[in-house]
């Protein structure tokens, strides 16, 4: 969808790859090493991020601020304007996989969420990798220019919201009868009161 985001080993200005995908250059344990070594996809569908563009562009968002995987999720896909959002299934194991490395750590846990901090050996992974994080940042936030209104991205914005919330909830346990029962009268309602609008 967005050609920017693919490289070509015949570009000379652009990263080469080793037959198996990773990066020349690039160490084990980098920030920029890729997880399972595949590229990653979201929901909307679209490779977005080459092997291991993922993992560094979350270790640059976790730099700026502490934050929570979710959060995360709504920082790409912010600066894509909701053209690309990573699923839960690609940024938790990711998270996990730079805390078992040290580059990030559990600021602090709150109703099951985690808060996940940079670590001095994070910093100096990513230092590392700066400016190729910089770059990352600056291509995702010109891909997602224009992309759509104002009023349509917070449409959008809203609605996986909504989805991202009822898919953190069933992932905490089984509702009772009267907690699905709540759950569906309070999406039907909003539903209804979208219509009327």
């Amino acid at each position: 969808m967005f050609p920017h985001f693919h490289r070509g080993a015949t570009d000379p200005g652009r990263r080469r790859f080793h037959r198996d995908g990773t990066p020349h250059g690039r160490h084990p344990g980098g920030p920029g090493e890729g997880h399972r070594g595949g590229q990653h996809r979201g929901r909307h569908g679209g490779r977005f991020f080459e092997t291991g563009d993922l993992r560094l562009v979350i270790l640059a968002l976790i730099a700026e601020r502490p934050r929570h995987g979710y959060e995360i999720i709504k920082a790409i896909e912010e600066r894509l304007a909701g053209a690309y959002s990573p699923s839960p299934g690609v940024i938790y194991p990711t998270l996990t996989l730079l805390e078992e490395l040290g580059q990030i750590a559990v600021a602090s846990t709150e109703g099951g969420r985690r808060l996940y901090a940079m670590t001095p050996e994070g910093e100096r992974a990513l230092e590392g990798s700066r400016a190729e994080a910089d770059a990352l940042l600056a291509r995702m936030d010109a891909a997602g220019g224009g992309r759509a209104d104002g009023s349509s991205l917070q449409a959008v914005r809203a609605m996986h919201n909504l989805k991202m919330a009822l898919r953190l909830r069933l992932s905490r346990g089984a509702l009772t009868e009267e907690q699905l029962r709540r759950i569906v009268s309070l999406i039907d309602e909003a539903a209804v009161a979208v219509e009327r609008v």
